[in-house]
């Protein structure tokens, strides 16, 4: 079974979502800011390093970073003499990283900054270690790194509809080369994140809005890092109101700039929500402590649109703005999801009620659509089964993370799951989103049956791992319903 798998889909765990802690490849080289330009350079040889940190040995605190293009720019051009302090030279304005970010996260900001290294620093602010871009964009020969640049500095519609279609074009381009569904769907949320990043970022330029801190929320697949070819928008503010204020009042100031950016992101080939789950609808353009009493509700109440709510909007994650308030949100429901049981039984049990499309003597189970007869929906018969497992595990183990693999691997201890076991899970879910992309990549994404497969069009080891596959959500279920009693 894992051999099987293994051939199908190699995936290294060191990917975009991964957290930095386990990106960072050495020990930090630095230096204090008194050393002398030559000393540096020394260092920087004899490690075979392109940039050090200048650390303040009191504090143990980075003060500034020199690169090569430093030494170009600062040194070589204004022909410094190399006896001068290196603090003379070193940049300044650091943009730092905590460890238990993720690389998707490190990979947005170097592109929409244009810089090419971050450092990552704990709490306290002590150095950890250095990223460059590099040791992000693995795929670099693929056009990532070059079409992230053409987004960031895009200025008009025309050019973010023409970096829209690249997009596309990379992503199936990449499927054809054979990457891999977990990396595929990290870059391709990479580079929606930019490209959406940057519509807001011009948006914003044409409103004025309230001097109040807020954060713009991806949710659902976007939120788990989960897009594939077929997706439309879901998305939401989270809005801070000053002492003495009204949110009435600031959200009606917020409405019309998030309408714009939910136009602009539908011109850019992100379909506006049929169930209009957007920022510039008023009820998900919400203050913190209305979206915790939002939560709460749903937790408390626990009925059938309350679940379905909580399987789109717990999926959240920050996208642009403060994080701090997304940050508080997250912290606050890892805290109160794990004091509601019957609303996690519930979860468990709207879960359960969509079983694998296996059957003890036919091969595969088919839900008799009309239009599409013999085809099994992938998404809502696939995917789905690992996805509410995983989100159940995390929300009643606390668990901060929002991808689907991200929290299967964070939970996995505390369940109890062997890595071998827990790894075949993740690439049972991985292998049905890689028929998924590769079914939209030969068909219209945008179509009814996007998700929609014939089994019989599959070749022999194709149907044969599809059904192991669908046995790894089987035995989620099974977790779930011991969990649970169901």
């Amino acid at each position: 079974m894992d051999q099987t798998f293994s051939d199908w889909e190699s995936e290294s765990e060191n990917n975009l979502q991964s957290e930095l802690s386990t990106v960072l490849r050495r020990s930090p080289v630095s230096v204090p800011p008194d050393a002398s330009l030559r000393v540096a350079l020394q260092a920087m040889e004899q490690h075979k390093i392109g940039s050090i940190v200048i650390v303040d040995p009191e504090t143990e605190r980075p003060r500034g970073v020199f690169t090569l293009q430093d030494l170009l720019r600062r040194v070589v051009l204004k022909d410094v003499d190399l006896d001068q302090p290196i603090s003379d030279v070193m940049t300044r304005n650091l943009i730092t990283m905590r460890p238990h970010q993720t690389a998707h996260q490190a990979a947005v900001l170097m592109a929409q900054r244009n810089i090419r290294h971050l450092l990552v620093t704990d709490h306290q602010g002590h150095l950890q270690g250095i990223v460059s871009q590099n040791d992000l964009y693995s795929l670099q020969r693929a056009g990532v790194k070059e079409l992230s640049g053409e987004i960031t500095r895009a200025n008009d519609m025309g050019a973010l509809k023409a970096a829209s279609e690249q997009i596309d074009q990379l992503a199936h381009a990449m499927l054809r080369k054979g990457v891999g569904a977990e990396s595929l769907t990290h870059f391709i949320s990479t580079l929606n994140d930019l490209l959406t990043l940057r519509i807001i970022e011009l948006t914003e330029a044409e409103f004025e809005l309230p001097e109040v801190p807020w954060c713009w929320i991806a949710l659902g697949s976007e939120g788990r890092y989960e897009q594939t070819l077929s997706t439309d928008q879901d998305n939401g503010i989270i809005f801070g109101v000053p002492e003495g204020g009204d949110a009435e009042v600031t959200r009606a100031r917020f409405l019309p700039f998030a309408q714009a950016v939910n136009q602009k992101l539908d011109a850019c080939g992100f379909a506006l929500c049929k169930g209009n789950i957007m920022a510039g609808n008023p009820e998900w353009c919400l203050s913190l402590d209305e979206w915790k009493e939002c939560f709460a509700n749903w937790m408390n109440q626990a009925q059938p649109q309350a679940l379905l709510n909580a399987a789109i909007f717990f999926d959240f994650r920050p996208l642009h703005g403060d994080e701090s308030l997304s940050e508080s949100l997250r912290a606050w429901l890892c805290e109160t999801a794990p004091q509601q049981p019957v609303f996690l039984r519930l979860l468990a049990q709207n879960a359960l009620d969509c079983q694998p499309p296996i059957g003890m003597i036919r091969e595969f189970v088919y839900d008799n659509n009309k239009d599409h007869p013999h085809t099994i929906d992938l998404k809502a018969y696939g995917a789905r089964l690992f996805v509410d497992a995983a989100r159940i595990f995390a929300l009643a183990l606390g668990v901060p993370y929002t991808g689907t693999a991200q929290r299967l691997r964070g939970v996995a201890a505390k369940l109890a799951f062997a890595k071998d076991d827990i790894g075949a899970v993740i690439e049972g879910f991985y292998f049905i989103q890689t028929l998924r992309l590769r079914h939209q990549h030969r068909n219209d994404p945008s179509a009814d049956a996007a998700n929609r497969i014939n089994p019989e069009n599959l070749n022999e080891l194709e149907r044969h791992v599809l059904r192991e596959a669908f046995k790894q959500a089987k035995k989620l279920q099974q977790r779930l319903a011991l969990d649970y009693r169901l």
